[in-house]
């Protein structure tokens, strides 16, 4: 690019250029010592510079393109002036420049300002032709225009040049603008969301765009932004009641604008830059908006589970679901919440968004909240009972006073969360009652419990009640007494048999069956265990649970089975004169009987029995088992003490027993039974019961009953009868037993297995076989035969007659012992004890007798009672087992007590002490007079005579020969009624074994 003068190009002087060359070198370097002078001799002054060639086409005498000066690159103004090679002052913004227009200075800023600074002369030579065209258009268009300065470009970036020119026209044209702006507005939709408007010219521009109090969509602050509308969210201060939202724009908005920075050479030409101007800005605040918060609440119960009686405690947790906790001069505002405990439920409640109305309320608390994170209630509510109990927190927004209005809305939480839910565990109890008030020993016997909760409903848990298993045990008492009713159980008392039962519900239940073996009262104990409960059972319920002992309802009285065996010394009784004795022998009562009073529940001793001679009767056939007793005729009735002892009848004239009339009689002992004592009334059937009235001689008869049933291994025998009156001399018995044979079969009587000795019969009496056993089960048929002293038959039974059968079965599997004590004794007399044996008792098994001398009235057998220990015997298997005799030193009172040694040592039968049978008495004087011998196959069977001997024999024989007529009579109609001799009950001998 050149510059020449104004003067029109044909008038200029031609210079050489080695000369101008050299001036311009000389005017540099005469100006740069100038400032160096000035610099040493002066103050600084504000900096100016030479402007040098920048970027374009050329050199310093024909140039195209930018010059550089002060860091910028600027473009000739002035066609003609000179080269601004002097001092250059600093750029100076020019809003007016000579005649040029708004829009022409807007143009010029806007291509400079997009373009000027480029790097390619390519672009700043069309920015240069631009300047000239606009700036100084009149001497552009002389010199004529771009088709003659473009022939400073070379020939190849010309049509660049020129194309360049053209885009930048038609940019500035469309897109310089004189006074460039911009305007913001805020609108808030809500507290929180809103929108920020911005409007700008040209609707191209963009600006930095800084929010406070809010953010964009994508949470900044800040954005480069142009004309729209922009989504913004409010973001308050921390606990702030009110805030603004404001927005502020800024742009640089280069380009823009009427107006252009100029570059001062003095003398020499002017050079134009973009603008200078100041940012374009705008700013916008929201109205003052009011805010409010929402608190909510979620609580944990401190304990799921909650004992009746303890504190509910409720842990809630606060948040802020809207906002933040608002904070009134720096003070957090309250806020009050209250808890409404709900309850008591059976089973956990539904969860819903409201209580069901009716819903129980077991109280309410009220917590003062002053913002988020974690409180206690207060723990005012008491568990008043069992139950699923929940917790429903709410926030009333309308009590809360002048705080009302910074709370959004109400809060509640929801019904029956599982998390805000405590258990209050249940007690279950129970209230038995035996099913049985009285039973007998061997009987079995149920407990009926009533369940229930005591502490308020039985929970559910799936629906269903949670199941409880309660626990009974059937404790036999100790001694004969009905329990003392105690929290404990006594040491003594002997469990008998432990049941459970599984309650899924209040309700009644009946226990399993359990025997009671033994005589005397059981009463129950029933408890509930948290620990046998299954695990996730257990935190239900509240505590372990156990009844009384001995509570009156639910005890059983075991009756004693009462034993009365009696025999009457005279089968055969005079008229004129005569009389009957009878000896009985009571056993079973308990050995207190007739002492107690009763208690209220359990009724006194009845303490009586009443033995009745029922007779005469024409014949012996009329006293069977079945003998209806209310029509019988009544000789006369004795009564004795219901107590155990020997009692004789018949020998004082109060109890005289005289027949009046002939024929046959019997004795018939009757006791009615109380609370401990069984009933029992013997057999109008039993022969050794019965005694004769004769009017006429008697026949010689024999009648016979066996043991009706044993075990194996265990001793059975033969009775015989013998009646009559014309007994021979030298007659006597033989007894033979055949078997055992199978119960289906025929009775076979060929080969005996058993045969008595010769029991001689020298009178009407009752005559024993002698004991034998057999080692397998079966049926032992009895044969009798009556012989005379040469061995001829009087009388024989017959193979299968009624009551001449023993029924023998198996041993049981469970081993039992049943003893026998000598009863009194006299002082210096040997005593001994009995036992029982049966079941399979394990081999190498032992038996031990021991006696315990009684100083009170309480049964006690401890090591200071204890007077005698028996030697040890062997039990090679069921049967009898008999103590070494032992004379007591004293008069008193003595229980026997046996005790079965497995092989091992180990106990397996240990008896009671003070049990029936089991009590011997040492006495000084017998209480019964002598007795007459019954004859066994240990003697000759002789009855001692008394006075009047011969007169009883005579008497007797009379009595034989009729009751021999009468026997053979009865089995020749017993054998037309029953050929096969199974149903005749006429030789049945009741209880004689006894």
């Amino acid at each position: 690019m050149s510059y020449t003068s104004t003067r029109p190009p044909d008038d200029r002087p031609r210079v050489d250029p080695q000369e101008r060359r050299f001036r311009a070198q000389f005017a540099t370097l005469l100006l740069a010592l100038l400032m160096l002078v000035s610099s040493l001799v002066m103050m600084p002054a504000p900096a100016a510079q030479a402007a040098t060639l920048g970027v374009g086409y050329g050199n310093e005498q024909l140039w195209l393109g930018s010059f550089s000066s002060h860091g910028r690159q600027a473009y000739c103004m002035d066609i003609d002036a000179l080269p601004p090679y002097g001092n250059t002052e600093h750029p100076e913004l020019k809003t007016t420049l000579d005649n040029l227009s708004e829009g022409q200075l807007a143009q010029l800023n806007y291509v400079m300002a997009t373009w000027g600074e480029s790097s390619d002369p390519a672009i700043t030579a069309a920015v240069q032709l631009f300047v000239w065209d606009v700036a100084d258009h009149d001497t552009y268009a002389a010199r004529g225009g771009e088709a003659h300065f473009i022939e400073r470009v070379p020939a190849g970036a010309r049509s660049t040049v020129l194309g360049n020119l053209a885009v930048m026209r038609q940019a500035a044209a469309e897109n310089a603008v004189a006074k460039p702006s911009a305007s913001m507005s805020i609108e808030m939709s809500d507290q929180y969301q809103g929108r920020l408007t911005i409007s700008t010219t040209p609707g191209s521009l963009t600006g930095a765009v800084t929010l406070t109090n809010a953010t964009f969509a994508n949470g900044a602050t800040t954005a480069t932004l142009g004309a729209g509308t922009h989504a913004i969210t409010g973001t308050p201060a921390e606990g702030a009641p009110e805030y603004r939202v404001s927005a502020s724009f800024s742009s640089q908005a280069a380009g823009l604008g009427a107006g252009v920075d100029m570059f001062y050479t003095p003398g020499e030409q002017r050079i134009l830059a973009a603008a200078s101007f100041e940012p374009v800005k705008a700013a916008a605040q929201s109205p003052v908006i009011a805010l409010d918060f929402q608190p909510e609440l979620t609580t944990q119960v401190a304990s799921k589970f909650v004992q009746a009686g303890d504190q509910f405690v409720d842990g809630v947790n606060v948040t802020v679901t809207k906002h933040s906790w608002i904070r009134i001069n720096g003070s957090p505002i309250p806020v009050e919440a209250v808890g409404t405990l709900y309850g008591p439920f059976d089973a956990q409640p539904a969860e819903a968004n409201a209580p069901p109305s009716g819903a129980p309320v077991a109280g309410t608390e009220k917590l003062t909240l002053t913002g988020p994170g974690n409180y206690t209630s207060p723990g005012t509510i008491t568990a008043p009972e069992s139950g699923f109990y929940t917790w429903v927190w709410s926030i009333d927004k309308d009590p809360q006073g002048d705080n009302a209005k910074y709370l959004t809305d109400s809060f509640t939480d929801r019904f029956g969360l599982v998390p805000e839910t405590s258990v209050v565990p249940f007690q279950p109890e129970a209230v038995s009652r035996a099913d049985q008030r009285l039973v007998n020993p061997g009987d079995t016997v149920t407990d009926t419990i009533t369940v229930s909760s005591s502490n308020g409903v039985w929970l559910k848990h799936n629906g269903e009640h949670i199941p409880v298993i309660f626990e009974g045990t059937a404790y036999q008492v100790p001694r004969t007494l009905p329990p003392v009713q105690a929290g404990q159980v006594p040491a003594d008392a002997r469990a008998i048999e432990t049941v459970t039962i599984t309650a899924t519900g209040p309700g009644a239940y009946t226990s399993p069956e359990i025997v009671l073996p033994n005589a005397g009262f059981v009463t129950w104990v029933w408890e509930m265990k948290r620990a046998d409960q299954p695990e996730w059972v257990r935190p239900y319920l509240a505590a372990d649970w156990a009844d009384d002992y001995g509570i009156n309802i639910e005890t059983h009285s075991v009756r004693w089975p009462i034993k009365i065996v009696s025999e009457v010394k005279e089968f055969n009784v005079h008229l004129k004169g005569g009389r009957a004795f009878d000896r009985i022998e009571m056993s079973g009562f308990p050995e207190n009987h007739g002492e107690f009073e009763g208690d209220g529940y359990w009724g006194a001793d009845h303490d009586e029995v009443v033995h009745t001679v029922y007779g005469p009767f024409k014949t012996e056939d009329e006293l069977t088992d079945d003998l209806d007793l209310e029509d019988a005729p009544v000789l006369t009735s004795i009564t004795t003490p219901a107590r155990n002892g020997s009692y004789h009848l018949g020998y004082t004239d109060e109890d005289a027993i005289k027949p009046v009339k002939p024929g046959y009689y019997v004795i018939v002992s009757h006791f009615a039974g109380d609370d401990r004592a069984q009933p029992h009334t013997t057999s109008p059937g039993d022969i050794r019961e019965r005694f004769f009235a004769p009017d006429d001689r008697q026949p010689v008869s024999v009648i016979t009953q066996a043991t009706p049933e044993a075990r194996v291994g265990e001793p059975f025998e033969d009775l015989a009868l013998v009646q009559g009156t014309d007994i021979p001399e030298g007659a006597y018995l033989v007894f033979r037993a055949h078997g055992p044979v199978d119960p289906e079969a025929e009775p076979q009587c060929e080969a005996p297995f058993y045969t008595s000795e010769q029991i001689p019969v020298t009178q009407a009496g009752v005559y024993r076989s002698g004991t034998t056993s057999v080692d397998q089960p079966g049926h032992v048929y009895w044969v009798e035969t009556l012989y005379d002293k040469d061995g001829e038959v009087i009388a024989e039974g017959r193979c299968g007659a009624p009551g001449e059968t023993t029924v023998v079965t198996g041993q049981p599997e469970e081993v039992t012992v049943v003893t026998n004590a000598v009863p009194e004794v006299l002082l210096g007399d040997p005593a001994h004890d009995v036992a029982t044996v049966t079941g399979k008792v394990p081999e190498g098994s032992t038996l031990k007798f021991e006696a315990y001398r009684q100083d009170g009235s309480e049964a006690l057998c401890t090591a200071d009672e204890l007077v005698f220990t028996s030697e040890t015997i062997e039990v090679d298997g069921p049967g009898d087992y008999r103590s070494n005799d032992v004379e007591f030193d004293r008069v008193g009172t003595y229980y026997w007590v046996e005790t079965l040694y497995g092989p091992d040592g180990d106990v397996l039968h240990r008896g009671q002490c003070g049990a029936p049978n089991e009590t011997t008495k040492v006495v000084t004087e017998l209480t019964a007079p002598p007795e007459l011998a019954v004859t066994d196959s240990d003697n000759g069977g002789m009855w001692a005579l008394g006075i009047g001997a011969g007169v009883a024999i005579l008497a007797a024989a009379g009595v034989m020969l009729f009751g021999r007529r009468l026997a053979q009579q009865r089995e020749r109609e017993a054998a037309a009624e029953d050929p096969t001799g199974t149903d005749g009950k006429e030789n049945e001998l009741d209880e004689l074994m006894n």
